[in-house]
């Protein structure tokens, strides 16, 4: 058993035996908080996790942060990239998956770290924290500015690294990937 969660159609489906064998509308993350692209495992499950998440939350190992599939207690928003980065279900569809998934299933979210290929990708900062931040530690650290671990955590080792990156191509040094940053790291064309 699988899941896969497409970005851009706004879609889970969730695969038996690598078949597809349901398909649901989700809600994803805003665009200054994306949904973690990437492959996760489902780590936990809960009924009523919290205020605002539904009836049910899936969580997901994702290194950065709490993200999880769950439902909402805003229906109107499925379809759309509204969250803070998780996956919203409506409270059926997700109860159903709930009693289908156990705990170990692969989730592939698909798509591009650094966002839609139509958008610039977002600034980013020390705070930030996401696939696109793990992006940039991979890159800096291929340069060979980057001696800690690529966790998706946009911390001082990762400034401290960039400011240097930044220095060693001419750029302003200010600590933000910016699109001349993403250029220079070769992220961009």
């Amino acid at each position: 058993m699988s899941i896969q969660i497409d970005v851009v159609r706004n879609r889970l489906t969730l695969f038996i035996d690598g078949v597809p064998f349901k398909k649901y509308p989700i809600a994803l993350g805003k665009p200054g908080t994306p949904t973690p692209v990437g492959e996760w495992k489902v780590v936990n499950k809960s009924k009523n996790w919290g205020k605002g998440f539904g009836s049910r939350w899936i969580g997901l190992n994702v290194p950065w942060g709490t993200f999880g599939i769950h439902g909402t207690n805003r229906p109107h928003s499925i379809g759309s990239d509204a969250s803070h980065g998780c996956v919203r279900m409506l409270n059926r569809h997700v109860e159903e998956l709930y009693n289908l998934v156990p705990i170990g299933t692969l989730v592939n979210i698909m798509g591009h770290p650094l966002g839609e290929s139509f958008a610039d990708p977002r600034p980013l900062a020390l705070g930030d924290s996401g696939a696109d931040v793990m992006l940039i530690q991979f890159q800096l650290k291929f340069a060979g500015f980057y001696k800690g671990a690529c966790n998706g955590r946009f911390d001082g080792a990762t400034d401290q690294a960039l400011r240097k990156f930044e220095q060693s191509q001419g750029l302003q040094v200010d600590g933000v990937v910016s699109l001349s940053d993403y250029l220079a790291l070769g992220l961009l064309e």
